[in-house]
């Protein structure tokens, strides 16, 4: 059955487990055992047209023989890849596909059973297949089984997870290469490269009169290719946050610069209320958008300025938060008013990355502008298309970036670990100190992909996993 991921640390003159959690180790060793039983969860959304029941696990194509019944054809449900149409005994029908060990999405021995797409259609084929000795899959559980067998790695999983979250196209793309396993063969190919460097000072070490030296040059050119290969995939980790959690954009300014005039036109809704009055805003206003595939939240905010009562005290406190907390700040003027030492000074005191914006550029011309402010107007929309761009072009040129938060501390830590082999290799010291840490390199790269995580670590992964994935 699924093979058992463990700890181990693969190098050295021992072979040693990682020890987990007591909680953790129980629970693993109760899933390990719950390995043997046969699960059933539906695969697809309750409500649709059709819906397909997914059973993984020893007994699931005797458990899809048991239920259904041939139809019009005699052609019974022994063959692999083979869609059969069957009737099943609670009088629903659909098609039947059977999946060999080894070739399922799982693993394991798979049946596919679709019926209709109704919520007491899917219940009445669960309670089938329960009442034949399956049991509902746990959230997360077929892809689990996938990794637990070796279809999939660590970084794949989350690929599937991110696959169903997507709300994007940009998020789908990143998701897929997760899936299609773009990080796990970078991650194990600078971890196949630091076991060679390995093997090469154990090597030296234990048995020096038949192998001679270290070739020490030779060790610290591959240290470095494996160094800068970490960089490249850190490189991308902040950019690979804001295209999968999405960017927060904070519009503030003065009052009545047409901060959610321009909230209305980039959601195409009327979504905050506007007049002519200043100070109309006195609450942060918050909505999503998909800006050219990227999840944006557009965050608009009560005008800064002294406030007049303790309401809208709190709305400016508010704002000046949503500045600071924002992913990008849109600071809004009007062109008729021109750029003032006021908006002046509230520029200087955003911390978060700043597009100037020049609202209501339909107007008479500014009395004073900034220089590089993107010009538009929210009554025409001129201008919109490219501060759009201006916003996301950084997030989406070329292809999206792999790392997410849980794999940059571990890639940053298995860098310092092999910069601190390279400076120990470049020292007056003996071969076998650089050991330590190639080996903690090695070890931590392996938690990225899952071939040495913890039960911990795996638990995290597929906690937020969702019934039937």
């Amino acid at each position: 059955m699924g093979r058992r991921h463990q700890c181990l640390q693969p190098y050295g003159n021992s072979t040693r487990l990682a020890r987990p959690s007591p909680a953790s180790a129980a629970r693993y060793d109760s899933t390990v055992r719950r390995l043997e039983d046969t699960i059933v969860a539906p695969i697809t959304a309750l409500g649709g047209p059709v819906a397909i029941v997914r059973l993984s696990g020893p007994e699931s194509w005797s458990i899809a023989r048991t239920i259904s019944e041939p139809s019009s054809s005699t052609e019974p449900v022994t063959k692999a890849f083979r869609t059969v149409h069957r009737t099943y005994r609670h009088g629903d029908d659909g098609l039947v596909v059977l999946f060999p060990q080894g070739r399922s999405y799982t693993g394991e021995a798979c049946a596919e059973l679709s019926c209709h797409g109704s919520r007491a259609a899917v219940q009445e084929l669960l309670e089938a297949c329960l009442s034949q000795g399956a049991r509902m899959a746990d959230p997360g559980e077929f892809t689990y089984r996938a990794f637990m067998n070796s279809r999939i790695d660590l970084t794949q999983a989350e690929g599937v997870r991110d696959t169903v979250s997507a709300l994007t196209a940009t998020q789908l793309r990143q998701a897929n290469r997760l899936r299609d396993g773009a990080l796990r063969e970078s991650v194990c190919r600078l971890r196949d490269d630091v076991h060679s460097v390995l093997a090469a000072v154990e090597a030296s070490t234990d048995f020096s009169e038949e192998v001679g030296d270290l070739d020490r040059p030779a060790a610290l050119a591959r240290l470095r290719s494996v160094a800068s290969g970490i960089e490249d995939l850190l490189e991308g980790t902040q950019r690979s946050w804001l295209l999968r959690e999405g960017l927060t954009v904070a519009i503030i300014g003065r009052p009545n610069v047409g901060k959610s005039s321009l909230l209305n036109l980039f959601l195409g809704s009327e979504r905050a209320i506007v007049t002519d009055i200043p100070g109309t805003t006195r609450d942060t206003v918050e909505e999503v958008c998909n800006v050219r595939g990227v999840s944006v939240r557009f965050v608009d905010t009560a005008g800064l300025r002294t406030a007049t009562d303790q309401v809208e005290a709190i709305g400016v406190r508010r704002a000046w938060a949503s500045g600071e907390t924002a992913d990008h700040v849109l600071y809004v003027y009007a062109g008729p008013e021109g750029w003032t030492e006021e908006d002046e000074a509230s520029l200087s005191a955003v911390p978060a990355r700043v597009t100037v914006v020049e609202n209501k550029s339909d107007l008479d011309p500014p009395r004073r502008r900034y220089g590089p402010a993107v010009r538009v107007s929210a009554k025409t929309g001129e201008g919109v298309t490219e501060l759009m761009d201006n916003l996301v072009q950084e997030l989406t040129d070329g292809e999206p970036p792999l790392p997410n938060r849980r794999h940059t501390p571990l890639l940053e830590a298995a860098l310092a670990d092999v910069e601190e082999a390279s400076r120990t290799m470049i020292a007056p010291v003996p071969d076998d100190l650089a050991a330590v840490h190639l080996r903690a390199a090695s070890r931590v790269l392996g938690e990225v992909t899952g071939e040495t995580a913890s039960p911990d670590i795996i638990d995290r992964v597929f906690h937020d996993f969702c019934i039937g994935k």
